[in-house]
């Protein structure tokens, strides 16, 4: 009879932990299904409409609960990763295996936002074929939506041919993080006499059948001049408020990363400390012995 007391116990215990795991998940879930899957004809519909686009990054399942269940319309799983992650100081090291790794992670926690996935450094810039390989492991491996690119007329060929066989492509002009070395750091483009560069670059990438254009670090009017002339939707970063959409990585709203802090970036919470502060007490608590308790052990 003993043993079977401690059993149902066990099992009461368990089943409790179980049920507030299923309270945490329907709580996303519930608030996830109170709206439609996200598509590309849907974000297309938002500029038409006047509505703006929110996006942000991210790169694994909990978080993306987390950010999904906030309402974004596009969770992007950027190639920042390589930084915020993996600790890199550029997005040129990041590979597909990796990429395809962050976005399954993502996919599994079923989110109703449009799910679009970079394309890593050297994935798409070596042929239309290999491009078109690649992009297609990203929806096929990976279960993405839609793939972004950077670059601008020099990209077009690629998003023309992967838009071709139906991959919805986001194309990135602008500042591109993979060009860092040819423009000598993260600086603003399309100053002066690179203005019309770059918007010959997205008037380029919108013909050549890009559904979306990120516009980062700009000047906000080119970003507006831009955003007013294209049918597609801008979505800036470091491009003014005049974009159609606004992206951010994860990592920078929620102070998660020390390396870089860009003037385009708002916090909107500070969570190192509150991180820091938890971990100490566990460790201060071990060394004490004062964790476990009776309340976190089995009879």
């Amino acid at each position: 009879m003993s043993r079977l007391c401690a059993a149902l116990s066990d099992l009461h215990a368990l089943s409790g932990a179980f049920f507030c795991v299923r309270q945490l998940n329907a709580q996303y879930v519930f608030r996830g299904t109170m709206r439609k899957k996200i598509t590309i004809p849907d974000i297309l519909k938002m500029k038409l409409n006047g509505q703006r686009i929110a996006v942000l990054t991210s790169y694994d399942f909990p978080f993306t609960r987390l950010i999904d269940g906030g309402g974004v319309d596009i969770i992007l799983v950027g190639d920042s990763a390589g930084v915020v992650v993996a600790g890199h100081d550029t997005t040129l090291p990041v590979t597909m295996d990796e990429m395809l790794y962050h976005l399954r992670a993502v996919k599994r926690a079923e989110p109703k936002a449009l799910v679009v996935a970079d394309m890593p450094f050297m994935s798409y810039q070596t042929g239309i074929d290999e491009a078109c390989r690649n992009c297609g492991r990203m929806v096929k491996e990976g279960g993405a939506e839609a793939v972004k690119v950077e670059g601008g007329s020099n990209m077009a060929h690629v998003i023309r041919a992967v838009s071709s066989i139906d991959i919805p492509v986001m194309a990135h002009i602008g500042l591109t993080p993979q060009s860092v070395h040819r423009m000598g750091g993260y600086r603003v483009q399309g100053r002066n006499d690179q203005a019309e560069r770059i918007k010959d670059d997205a008037f380029a990438v919108q013909h050549a059948g890009a559904f979306a254009v990120v516009l980062e670090g700009i000047p906000a009017a080119l970003a507006a001049e831009i955003s007013a002339e294209l049918t597609i939707p801008t979505i800036g970063i470091g491009a003014g408020p005049a974009c159609d959409g606004q992206v951010l990585v994860i990592h920078d709203i929620l102070g998660l990363c020390e390396k870089y802090s860009p003037k385009f970036v708002k916090r909107y919470a500070d969570l190192g400390p509150t991180i820091s502060d938890a971990v100490s007490r566990y460790v201060a608590e071990v060394k004490s012995g004062d964790f476990p308790t009776e309340e976190h052990s089995f009879s």
